[in-house]
């Protein structure tokens, strides 16, 4: 697929994707899910994924340009939930990878729901974080109503959703809603840093680390101590894990190949 409203390229073990729409703060459309969709099923043999915005904004959700409503027509806001909105945050969270978002700017409704899906979520300070549903007479959908309370409590989930009051990176970070804010300059050297490291490390474990701990909060402690059993037991079999012991011993870097 011809890309025009991303830019997808893959740098060695990491791939980038961003979203390219800067003149409309990179708001989706539906040709821009199309392209994510395709890019997201092409990744190969990427074990990190960055995604981020271009210009001066990460992504300000779904462009209302692209289903504009005339005065007395109505539209099935459901219908683009479920054919766009539902499987791109489905794809964020089940992908073995680990997925970064590099939040450079604005992320409003469900762009900054689209971020906060992903694994890690680096901000530069400049950022804000905005629950922009309730100006318009919708609910904080692409997950927004089932991680915030999860992520900062129902007390701060209701205050964001209700006022879509902007939120600072820094706040953000400090409230536990994303990784952590930096500088805006030392956004990308961050955000490379902590892809690399990723990619180094052993991808199978990555990948089991995010499953787990995605899953968990449908579990009690006793289902999650046996599944932490299967998951040693899997995990020790691998010669990833072999490799990984034996370079420690032999004080070595390690190589990992993903088996």
């Amino acid at each position: 697929m011809a890309y025009e409203s991303i830019d997808f390229k893959t740098d060695g073990a990491i791939a980038r994707i961003t979203l390219n729409r800067p003149d409309r703060l990179n708001s989706f459309t539906a040709a821009m899910h199309a392209e994510l969709r395709d890019a997201l099923s092409n990744l190969g043999a990427a074990r990190v994924v960055v995604l981020t915005g271009a210009g001066r904004g990460f992504c300000a959700g779904q462009d209302l340009n692209d289903r504009a409503v005339a005065p007395g027509e109505t539209v099935d806001l459901g219908e683009t939930v479920e054919r766009d909105w539902n499987p791109l945050i489905r794809t964020l969270t089940s992908l073995p990878q680990p997925v970064i978002a590099a939040v450079n700017g604005v992320a409003a409704g469900a762009g900054a729901n689209i971020a906060l899906a992903c694994d890690l979520v680096i901000a530069a300070n400049s950022a804000k974080f905005i629950q922009s549903f309730s100006a318009i007479g919708l609910i904080p959908d692409s997950g927004g109503t089932w991680v915030l309370p999860r992520l900062v409590g129902q007390a701060r989930a209701l205050g964001l959703a209700l006022t879509g009051e902007p939120l600072p990176a820094e706040t953000a970070a400090d409230w536990g809603l994303i990784w952590k804010a930096v500088e805006d300059d030392a956004l990308d050297a961050e955000v490379d840093a902590i892809a690399n490291k990723l990619a180094a490390l052993p991808p199978l474990g990555l990948a089991q680390i995010k499953s787990m701990i995605r899953e968990s909060w449908s579990h009690t402690l006793d289902e999650e101590l046996h599944r932490q059993r299967d998951a040693m037991r899997q995990l020790g079999f691998t010669e990833d894990y072999r490799e990984g012991v034996a370079a420690f011993l032999e004080k070595r870097a390690p190589a990992f190949k993903g088996r």
